[in-house]
């Protein structure tokens, strides 16, 4: 590595400072600016953190020449737009998931990456986590012999809170876009784009999704089992279950955790991963890996797989009758 990416985080909110506070973690990386929609939130930010400098809007951090990145770290329904200044600023960009609001904002994002010749990913930090990394290794081996069934679950409680992130509309309201993405992002990990969809959705009080129960197939025959709920702290595992052996993951499967891996016959092997904090560092390493690379996407994390994935979690969202 020639030196460390310099990172523009777009956002103050929660994520935004696990992020900052991963990078500290890291030498493949530094966040020299932030912005955020009042100079008060971007300086506090930047006071916390050690950023050097602070912006009173998004557009002024696109354009500021010392950042090579831009970390999209707002809600939702901003993704798109704040995704597409800072591409139009030249720089490269990791976009928090869920990507954007719509599969065609997704894939229009994506054409003007390419069209700019810019590197760009979902921030979907979880593929970048050691016991993840090593869940791949097994499966490429075959370990699991003929996959079978993907089941995996993510429900937390939220207060009942109409200007909640999980609840308001304007915010991009949803237990699929916040919660679900997990789920079916790792079922597409593990068993690529379904070919049959079912899906039934349950409304919060608000009228957006308040819990989602998926079914999906493949051409292999194996099925994708997945739900997400705001209204309870579920168990929050998953289980890759194949002819010869599952995986069972720990909760909570989507972060730093380990898991069992249990044959047919024979005896389980267990495997632990020790990290430290919350693990969002290891896709600004990727991030950095791929920009020394010279790639334009990531191979872990390809920019059409993204696309699809919004495209089935559209069809999710389509069958929601509250709205």
């Amino acid at each position: 590595m020639t030196r460390p990416v310099r990172w523009g985080i777009v956002g103050t909110g929660k994520i935004a400072k696990v992020f900052a506070e991963g990078i500290g973690r890291i030498d493949e990386g530094v966040v020299v600016a932030v912005g955020s929609r009042s100079l008060e939130s971007a300086q506090t930010f930047a006071d916390a953190y050690g950023v050097t400098r602070a912006y009173a809007s998004y557009e002024e951090l696109c354009h500021d020449d010392t950042v090579d990145a831009v970390y999209v770290a707002t809600p939702h329904p901003m993704h798109f737009d704040n995704a597409s200044a800072a591409l139009r600023a030249g720089k490269h960009v990791l976009v928090e998931k869920a990507f954007t609001m719509t599969a065609r904002e997704a894939s229009d994002l994506v054409d003007l990456a390419r069209a700019k010749g810019l590197f760009m990913m979902e921030a979907m930090w979880t593929r970048f986590l050691p016991h993840v990394v090593k869940i791949r290794e097994l499966l490429e081996e075959g370990a699991l012999g003929r996959l079978v069934v993907f089941e995996a679950d993510h429900g937390k409680w939220f207060a009942e809170d109409p200007h909640s992130r999980l609840f308001a509309p304007e915010l991009g309201g949803s237990a699929l876009l916040d919660l679900g993405i997990y789920p079916i992002s790792f079922a597409s990990m593990v068993l690529g784009t379904p070919t049959k969809r079912m899906a039934m959705v349950e409304p919060s009080f608000t009228g957006v999704d308040g819990q989602c129960s998926m079914i999906f197939g493949y051409d292999n025959g194996a099925h994708a089992v997945l739900t997400c709920t705001s209204s309870a702290r579920s168990a929050t595992r998953a289980c890759i279950t194949g002819t010869d052996a599952r995986i069972e993951i720990d909760g909570d499967f989507y972060a730093p955790n380990g898991f069992t891996l249990i044959p047919r016959v024979g005896e389980p092997t267990r495997y632990d991963f020790p990290v430290e904090g919350r693990g969002l560092h290891f896709q600004a390493q990727e991030v950095a890996r791929c920009l020394e690379a010279g790639l334009l996407e990531s191979l872990i994390m390809p920019l059409d797989e993204t696309v699809a994935i919004m495209e089935t979690m559209e069809f999710v969202l389509a069958q929601n009758p509250g709205l």
